[in-house]
């Protein structure tokens, strides 16, 4: 399979020493959810108790060949290649997509987006274009298609930010489970609310952030995966080394002829083993594909396959153990240590996938498809570890209420692999078009891909859909909330768009209003922002008929994010001059990417003037218009004007538009406009002003209604 988007992190060679420590450190981040999977898969899949001892082997094959297809086939070999530039997840390949066909809902592309030095994707040559390009054809034209691409990527935003709920409440509450079988004492009332404790510290201490977080976490994580993969030897010395028969792929056949409709039904137990996958490609960007490729092969994957196996050898010669089975195997002299190793482990995989839902709520307030939250960043160092407040306290309240209402690990299990696997589909669907429009893979290679993968997907979340009742609906009914606002917030805003577009003011209006009796001038920089990479918006307009003033130089500046993770610092600026030279009127596209911090060291606006001050250089050496001899003069007078303007002071106009449905739109989208959306945007909003630090004693705002 070739490989068609290069690995960030391969354009400059890490040494294997770098590639050894990012290894160690991704088994702090990356591996907490996998490798906590031990603590309820057992005991969600015998939740009944075991039957059989023969169920043993055929459940424990089942788990050999889940955690090697899916993680470390379809992941680490296959997954981990389609990489954003180093970035990973189900945005990145989303922006692949975007970025090989022109299926972005809002029509903002500009063909010098393509000169952005890490925009282009490196494509392999080859002859099967013909499909990749049908493909790519059909993508272009069709309104569903492209309609579809963005649900599916809100889908999987959502599941990964609902794996935010459930992680922390089935990891620390099977971590505190075990106390119960060393102290009778302890109820499971009291376990519930010692675990609510845990969580509500853990959601506590989030907004100190996650820096160095691998370098702290990891020597646990380590000591984690060392002590379960020994104990787990262990275990199969002593009780039952026969188990390892279970590698033979005809104990699965003889466990569902025994088992039929009750071995369909335990998939739902047995999936969660792949709990904590999807962060191998989440989490590639704070890493490099070697250093997790390493990480998994030597010390993850091993150690979880002893475990299991120790696990199920135990429980051979104690099958009444099985709804504890973790801790029922650890030998008593080790108990204690290990109940506080797990319960540090659990915190730690709820951590990874707390932060994991913030950077992947950053990704979507980029994308335009989540309301204007407040975004912290943590670590002057790392773009990508962020602190979302409103976020963390929901997470945490909802985490409560689950703890709470389902008490037990085993029953937040029927809920806890629905959105995993959904998420695991959902990667396999854009991979599918990745394959094949991008890397132009075999198309017999691409259906073997599907027949493998998907098909083993698909059964089970067709055991899963069999629990919904049980808790199945929980999952589903956070994604579909979520899918809501998501969708809600990126409607709205693409209707905005298309009325700016359709009621934007040419350059020669511009013109006529600047040279207009009626309007006087003033000295100053005025900055006025807008979501339109072309022409003026109509706000301009309601600001001048209003007004009657202009100032001497006037920017228009439109926030654009790319599909890509990042945009270099000296490509993300672009300017034009709109009108003649004696206007001063400028344009400026300020691009970003989806992991680019959108506040820097220096202010917005100092950063602005200094490239325009370049701009207007570079446009003056390069025209043909000018002698020689008079372009300095030329540049000396454009910066005069513009020192001029910033010494007088520099204005902020920042559009207050209020959107209202029109009276003769139908219902649903009277509700989606004036209730959805208006609630939105009054409840979780962050201000262009606060993302970009403007000062409030130089900001003006200029109010607007929109009948969309």
């Amino acid at each position: 399979m070739e490989e068609g988007c290069h690995e960030y992190h391969n354009k400059r060679i890490l040494s294997w020493s770098m590639t050894l420590q990012l290894a160690f450190q991704s088994i702090g981040v990356v591996f907490g959810d996998l490798g906590t999977s031990p603590l309820y898969v057992l005991p969600s899949t015998f939740a009944n108790g075991i039957k059989d001892n023969e169920d043993l082997l055929g459940v424990l094959s089942l788990i050999y060949y889940t955690l090697t297809f899916l993680p470390m086939i379809k992941y680490i070999v296959i997954v981990l290649r389609a990489n954003d530039n180093g970035e990973g997840g189900t945005f990145a390949l989303y922006s692949l997509i975007c970025r090989y066909a022109k299926v972005g809902m809002i029509p903002n592309q500009q063909a010098e987006d393509e000169n952005v030095s890490n925009y282009r994707l490196e494509l392999p040559s080859s002859n099967r274009t013909k499909i990749a390009s049908k493909i790519k054809s059909s993508l272009e034209n069709s309104t569903f298609a492209k309609y579809m691409l963005l649900i599916a990527t809100m889908i999987g935003t959502s599941m990964v930010i609902g794996d935010g709920v459930l992680t922390p409440c089935i990891s620390v509450l099977s971590a505190m489970e075990g106390i119960m079988q060393a102290t009778p004492a302890m109820t499971r009332e009291k376990v519930v609310w010692l675990s609510i404790l845990i969580l509500i510290l853990l959601f506590s201490i989030q907004r100190l952030g996650s820096d160095k977080v691998g370098y702290i976490f990891a020597p646990i994580l380590t000591l984690w995966f060392i002590c379960i993969g020994t104990i787990g030897v262990y275990n199969i010395i002593k009780y039952d080394p026969t188990v390892l028969k279970a590698i033979n792929p005809l104990c699965i056949v003889s466990y569902f002829k025994r088992n039929k409709k009750h071995a369909w039904v335990s998939l739902g137990g047995i999936i969660l083993c792949v709990t904590g996958a999807e962060a191998f490609f989440a989490d590639i960007g704070h890493f490099s594909v070697r250093a997790i490729r390493l990480s998994t092969c030597t010390i993850v994957y091993p150690s979880i396959i002893l475990c299991y196996s120790g696990q199920a050898s135990y429980l051979r010669k104690h099958m009444d153990h099985g709804p504890n089975a973790f801790y029922a195997s650890v030998p008593d002299p080790l108990y204690w240590p290990m109940f506080v190793i797990a319960v540090m482990a659990a915190i730690i995989a709820s951590q990874a996938l707390i932060s994991g839902a913030f950077s992947i709520i950053q990704q979507s307030l980029a994308m335009g498809c989540f309301p204007n939250v407040k975004v912290v960043h943590t670590s002057a160092k790392v773009s990508g570890q962020v602190y979302i407040p409103e976020i963390n306290y929901i997470l945490m309240l909802f985490c409560i209420v689950v703890t709470f209402c389902f008490k037990t690990s085993a029953a937040i299990g029927n809920a806890y692999g629905i959105a995993v696997v959904f998420v695991m589909t959902l990667t396999s669907f854009f991979m599918v078009i990745v394959m094949l429009m991008i890397w132009k893979t075999n198309v017999l290679l691409v259906i073997g891909y599907i027949l493998v993968f998907v098909t083993i997907e698909l059964v089970y979340l067709s055991s899963l859909l069999f629990k919904f009742k049980d808790g199945g609906y929980l999952p589903l009914a956070f994604a579909v909330v979520l899918m809501c606002i998501m969708y809600t917030w990126n409607d709205v805003n693409r209707r905005k768009y298309y009325y700016e577009l359709e009621n934007k003011m040419s350059p020669e209006m511009v013109q006529d209003i600047i040279g207009s009796t009626n309007v006087c001038n003033v000295p100053g920089l005025a900055i006025f922002y807008s979501d339109l990479v072309d022409g003026i918006p109509p706000i301009f307009k309601h600001y001048i008929k209003n007004v009657h003033a202009l100032h001497s130089v006037l920017v228009f500046v439109c926030i654009k994010s790319l599909p890509i993770s990042k945009v270099p610092v000296e490509d993300r600026f672009l300017f034009n001059r709109i009108g003649s030279k004696e206007l001063n009127v400028y344009r400026c596209v300020v691009r970003y990417g989806y992991t680019d911090l959108r506040s820097e060291h220096e202010s917005f606006e100092i950063v602005l003037v200094r490239r325009l001050r370049e701009f207007v250089a570079d446009e003056i050496l390069v025209s043909q218009e000018n002698l020689q001899n008079g372009e300095s003069d030329e540049v000396t007078r454009t910066n005069n004007v513009i020192d001029q303007a910033v010494d007088a002071g520099i204005v902020h106009f920042i559009g207050e538009r209020e959107v209202i449905a029109r009276k003769e739109s139908n219902i649903r989208k009277k509700f989606l406009i004036n209730y959805g959306y208006n609630f939105l945007v009054k409840n979780l909003r962050q201000q262009t002003s606060k993302v970009f630090d403007v000062p409030h004693q130089r900001m003006v705002k200029v109010g607007m209604i929109y009948e969309l």
